[in-house]
């Protein structure tokens, strides 16, 4: 009787092995022909406002098709993290003032969609910074935040950045891009004390100049054109 629970157990690991990688062929054969100019808003647990900015998305999806000629659906999707569905969308954009969760089997997914060749846009809305770095790191325990240097692509793909646009402030420090790196590709693109994602909202919601919107816009428009491209 043992051996036959240690032998279904080792069938159950093997089949679980089976249909990762079957995920991530289906992953890549979706984002390379049939969703790749789809991209969506992350849905997690622990209370945070994921569904901050509702403007935001849509208009740096029509600010990216107008100007990079992306052919990219004006409405975002929501996919929820501990999903199958995020192996849909290269790119997922992820924000928030609030506390932030990932269960063990969220964090298993989300590390699986990126090392598949994912892309995640982290926009720190104020107050979400101590959140994310913790959840981050149940999904990379073994990848620090580095910060990017201005000389990297993502900051010169159509528009050339010297800095990061700052949009509105926090805590009186400079704007910041960080990234993770797995196999020296980068996999998430975080906008520290930028606040990239209120930039691209309606120009009511915070009465922004267009100035400073253009320069969020332009800035968003290069991580999207960067994720395609790598």
């Amino acid at each position: 009787m043992k051996f036959k629970i240690q032998h279904f157990q080792y069938l159950k690991n093997k089949q679980f092995v089976f249909i990762n990688a079957l995920l991530v062929v289906f992953f890549f054969f979706t984002s390379g022909f049939l969703n790749a100019q789809q991209i969506a808003i992350l849905k997690y647990e622990g209370g945070g406002d994921w569904y901050a900015n509702p403007t935001a998305l849509p208009n740096l999806i029509a600010f990216s098709n107008k100007n990079n000629h992306t052919n990219i659906e004006r409405k975002p999707q929501t996919v929820d993290v501990s999903s199958n569905e995020i192996y849909n969308y290269p790119i997922i954009f992820i924000t928030g003032h609030g506390n932030v969760f990932f269960s063990e089997d969220a964090a298993q997914n989300l590390r699986n969609y990126l090392i598949s060749g994912g892309f995640l846009q982290i926009s720190d809305n104020y107050g979400l910074d101590p959140y994310i770095r913790k959840e981050m790191k149940k999904v990379f325990p073994e990848l620090e935040f580095q910060e990017i240097p201005l000389d990297h692509a993502i900051y010169h793909q159509k528009y050339s950045f010297s800095v990061l646009p700052k949009i509105h402030e926090h805590n009186n420090k400079p704007p910041q891009g960080f990234g993770l790196f797995y196999k020296d590709r980068l996999i998430c693109f975080y906008d520290f004390e930028s606040d990239l994602s209120d930039g691209w909202e309606d120009e009511v919601v915070h009465n922004d100049p267009h100035e400073i919107r253009l320069k969020a816009l332009q800035m968003g428009a290069n991580i999207i054109s960067y994720a395609f491209k790598y």
